[in-house]
Parts: C-alpha cells; structure tokens; sequence
C-alpha cells in the first residue's frame, strides 16, 4: 500500500467516524425530541387519569345525594306524625268517651288537656303562635282582611281581632294570621 493509498484509507475511515458520529448525534437528538413527546403523553395519561377518577367520584357523589333528597322528601314528616300519633289516639279514646259521657264538664277539660299536650308537642318542635291582637298591623307577618273603625284613638293601624292564628317555625313564617285591622 502506498502512502497515498494508506491517507486516502485513513481519510475515509474519518470520514466514516465524522459520518458515525453525525449518525449518532442525528440518533440522540432525534431520542431527546422523543423524550419530551413521550414525558408529555406520559403526563397526559396521568391527569387523564385523575380527571376520569375524578369525574366518577363526582358522578357518584351526585347520584348518592339524589337518592338522599328523594329519601329526605320521602320520609320528611315522619318525626311530626309520630309525634301526633299519641294525640290521635288520646282524641279517639275521647270521642269515643263523649257518646257515653253523661258528665260534660269531665269531657271539655279531657279535650282541653289532649289540646294542650299538642300544643306543647308542636311547641318542642319549634311551632310558636303569633300574638297579634292589639299589635301594630305588620304585612310581613299579618293578613288583613278588612278594616274597621277603630274603636278608640290608639287602635288605629292596630290588629283589633284575629280570624286565624298565625304560626313560625324557628322563627319563619308558616302561615300569616288573618286579621281585621282598626282604621
């Protein structure tokens, strides 16, 4: 081999390393653009993920709370029926008691206490009647249902008679009391 013949040699074998190298540089380069798609995908599989879990959670957070609220409307009234319960039968004993009562008196005051055992039952649960005769006629709580002259000077504008008790409910209106209001 000629010393031409060795350079020539030796300069296409530098030429195939520079072309290796070019290779593998393209090569690593092409594998670092990869990486960040891959770490992309990779991180949007992840929060795919978590939104999927996430909407399920959700989904059954929001069917479990229907089925609460349609049990709610359900069974709403079940604590005050029970309660009235004793003071429905406490009326039956005494309706039945009044066909063969000859003693009235006994009668209005076992009418009287079963009433009043009501009141007082409705009361625990938080049912107030509304005082309103003699009361500044106030539209926020009263209905008026007509107006009289007022009998004296300091009547005016003031609930002179009730014709239907007014109620709250932890201090809510329930139902207006219906009123005749001095003018």
């Amino acid at each position: 081999m000629s010393q031409m013949e060795k350079e020539t040699n030796q300069e296409e074998t530098q030429a195939t390393n520079v072309d290796q190298e070019i290779s593998a540089d393209n090569h690593k380069q092409a594998e670092q653009e990869k990486d960040p798609l891959a770490e992309l995908q990779s991180k949007f599989d992840e929060l795919n993920d978590k939104y999927l879990r996430l909407y399920s959670d959700f989904d059954n957070f929001r069917r479990r709370n229907a089925k609460e609220r349609i049990d709610l409307l359900k069974s709403g009234g079940e604590d005050i029926f029970k309660l009235l319960l004793p003071i429905l039968d406490d009326f039956e004993r005494a309706m039945k008691n009044m066909h063969t009562a000859n003693d009235v008196p006994s009668v209005k005051e076992g009418v009287d206490l079963i009433y009043h055992k009501m009141i007082k039952e409705l009361g625990n649960k938080g049912l107030k009647t509304m005082e309103t005769v003699g009361q500044p006629f106030d539209p926020d709580f009263h209905e008026a249902l007509t107006q009289i002259p007022a009998p004296s000077a300091n009547l005016k504008n003031k609930v002179i008679d009730e014709m239907e008790k007014g109620y709250f409910l932890n201090d809510k209106v329930i139902r207006f009391a219906k009123v005749v209001v001095g003018s």
